[in-house]
């Protein structure tokens, strides 16, 4: 998820409250300010006596020319980076990028140009600070990179058998995000594929919609993290990152506020997309849908061999949930 931090030097109320209401990750402040702005809500705070210290965790670099990009390029890789563009030129930006490739936030005035920072060459930096006075100005910037989520490639998978299981723990993942039809999470029982599972956001005559909710499979079960990682069902609590995924593949970070862990009767879902075995084991119930390639959720009782769904597939191994690259079988 691209970050937002809000410049308030000099420090103004106003402009801390607009980013605390945005959910900006952080505030940048005079030295001083640090305690003021703690009781004013839960944000990072940006200042030599903050959370994250000036010209310690993280250090401006004033952009005018070639001598300027190189220093920004030596500063360590596990400092963050404040580009301010002096000329405002891409070019800088995208050489630090190849160059450093994380950490680094470049200074903005607007929200046009933070869309075009986190997009540059397809990747993006990690986020922008924006300078402004006015309000307004924050709340858009959120919203334009609230809507700018991973891009995941989704591909069509083919179903070969549906098999009927005993009892087993299945995680319910209720998040803080409304889904609408075509959203759901990647889920799988290897991390090599994942089925895109449907949101509980289609109405039936037997159970209200929960457009909040994923019946995302047994415990085991992996499902995609934003940033690329993996997380076990299991491990999943309330307040982690999930990503959503809708049926074009765009994804977006919500945050789980309850993971509900219960014994349910279970079904084994195996299907195969370019030459991949994907498998996901899953509550056996009607309400629980995966996504068809016009988008549209289909129920995964009504599955049979030959019917198409939506799947994602990963390659290389995962340690720890990361990705690396080694021979691994999971069967």
């Amino acid at each position: 998820m691209k970050k937002l931090w809000v410049n308030a030097v000099p420090y103004e109320k106003g402009l801390i409250t607009a980013a605390l209401e945005s959910g900006a990750e952080a505030v940048v402040v005079p030295e001083g300010k640090t305690e003021t702005v703690r009781q004013l809500g839960k944000i990072k705070i940006v200042a030599k006596d903050g959370d994250i210290r000036s010209g310690v965790d993280v250090v401006f670099v004033d952009i005018a020319g070639k001598q300027d990009e190189d220093k920004a390029a030596g500063i360590a890789p596990g400092k963050i980076v404040v580009l301010r563009m002096l000329d405002w030129t891409i070019i800088p930006i995208e050489n630090l990028l190849a160059k450093r490739g994380k950490n680094i936030i470049v200074q903005v005035t607007n929200s046009v140009q933070a869309k075009l920072m986190v997009e540059i060459l397809e990747k993006g930096v990690d986020g922008v600070l924006l300078n402004t006075t006015d309000v307004n100005e924050i709340k858009k910037t959120a919203e334009v990179l609230q809507g700018i989520g991973d891009k995941i490639e989704l591909v069509i998978a083919t179903i070969k058998t549906v098999k009927q299981l005993g009892m087993g723990d299945r995680a319910c993942l209720d998040t803080c995000t409304q889904m609408s039809p075509g959203e759901g999470m990647l889920v799988g029982n290897t991390a090599s594929g994942f089925f895109l599972v449907h949101s509980e956001s289609i109405e039936n005559p037997y159970v209200a919609a929960r457009p909040f909710r994923v019946n995302a499979g047994a415990v085991h079960a992996y499902t995609l993290a934003p940033g690329g990682g993996t997380k076990y069902l299991a491990d999943l609590k309330a307040g982690d990152e999930v990503l959503i995924v809708d049926f074009k593949g765009k994804g977006q970070v919500a945050y789980l506020g309850r993971n509900k862990i219960e014994k349910r009767p279970m079904m084994l879902i195996e299907a195969e997309a370019e030459g991949v075995s994907i498998t996901l084991v899953m509550q056996n119930a009607e309400t629980i849908r995966l996504v068809n390639p016009d988008g549209q959720p289909i129920s995964i009782t009504s599955l049979k061999p030959g019917d198409k769904v939506f799947a994602h597939i990963e390659k290389g191994g995962r340690h720890f949930g990361m990705k690396v690259e080694e021979t691994l079988i999971e069967r």
